[in-house]
């Protein structure tokens, strides 16, 4: 026999992307849909160019569910497409474009701003969960 565990949920239920995806539809502005410890698994949909930044305490992983994005760096860049995932280091200056609507999971830390510590107009709000 098996004990539930206090104040476990009655269902389990998958977080279905797609689904949480169809729910918004403005650029640059991630969305929380899981934590796992003290990360967060946030989706967002881009288009266009981002602003120069970096991470000084976390790396940043993105990983591809629809289009194409390029992520440059001071030396170079790296292309990413549907159903791949690129962490980029943490203090590593980059700067992601979309030349086309891209759909994709950030997985960073909580409290993590998609800005850096560059900050203004386009810092999105952070811990908005959808």
């Amino acid at each position: 026999m098996v004990t539930p565990m206090p104040n476990a949920p009655q269902t389990y239920k998958p977080i279905n992307l797609a689904e949480k995806l169809s729910l918004f539809s403005d650029q640059w502005q991630q969305r929380v849909i899981a934590e796992m410890n003290d990360y967060q698994f946030k989706v967002v949909k881009i288009e266009g160019d981002f602003l120069w930044h970096d991470h000084p305490e976390t790396d940043e992983a993105f990983l591809i569910i629809e289009g194409e994005l390029r992520i440059d760096f001071e030396d170079g860049a790296v292309l990413l497409r549907k159903g791949e995932i690129y962490v980029v280091p943490k203090g590593v200056r980059h700067k992601p474009y979309a030349a086309h609507e891209v759909q994709m999971m950030l997985i960073e830390p909580r409290g993590t701003l998609n800005t850096g510590e560059e900050g203004g107009e386009s810092t999105a709000q952070n811990d908005v969960w959808i």
